[in-house]
């Protein structure tokens, strides 16, 4: 189901692409909120209720919605940030318009090159297995240093909070 296929005005591709998207991010994030409601009432509550996790769960919040807009950009992570987003608990008024950033994103994404991305990368494996690997390789250490950095600024805006220098 290529959008570049439809036999539609642009606008209402792009239209109808976000509402298909929004409404599954938020029920994406409504059904992490459900699943940690739920796991409250298990064993998983003790470490649900650990500083540890508390501390995650605010960094989240505090840093998470570049990281759900952003992630309507890639494919296979953004279901995984929508439902972490909710389980977290982060608050709708930085929730709600990272998801329409994203949406937005993703719709004239969509709306415009459609699944070229992947029909290129579908080439590019026929052609040669291990540049299609590398290039795979490359995008998560990229990611991995994106997160990192990120990680380590949140760390140091902590340890000037604080007062530590650890």
């Amino acid at each position: 189901m290529d959008p570049t296929q439809w036999d539609a005005p642009f606008p209402l591709i792009v239209a109808t692409l976000f509402c298909i998207v929004l409404t599954r991010s938020n029920a994406t994030y409504w059904a992490g909120r459900l699943v940690a409601r739920g796991a409250h009432r298990t064993r998983a509550a003790r470490w649900m209720d650990s500083s540890g996790y508390r501390k995650a769960v605010d960094r989240l919040n505090r840093w998470g919605a570049p990281a759900v807009s952003l992630s309507f950009l890639t494919v296979g992570v953004q279901t995984l940030i929508n439902l972490a987003a909710g389980a977290a608990r982060m608050p709708l008024t930085r929730y709600i318009p990272a998801t329409v950033v994203g949406s937005i994103a993703w719709a004239f994404l969509y709306g415009t090159v459609g699944f070229v991305g992947w029909e290129a990368l579908v080439l590019l494996w026929e052609h040669s297995p291990v540049a299609a690997v590398a290039a795979g390789l490359a995008a998560v250490a990229g990611l991995v240093w994106f997160i990192v950095r990120q990680l380590r600024r949140s760390q140091l805006v902590d340890d000037l909070e604080t007062g530590t220098d650890d």
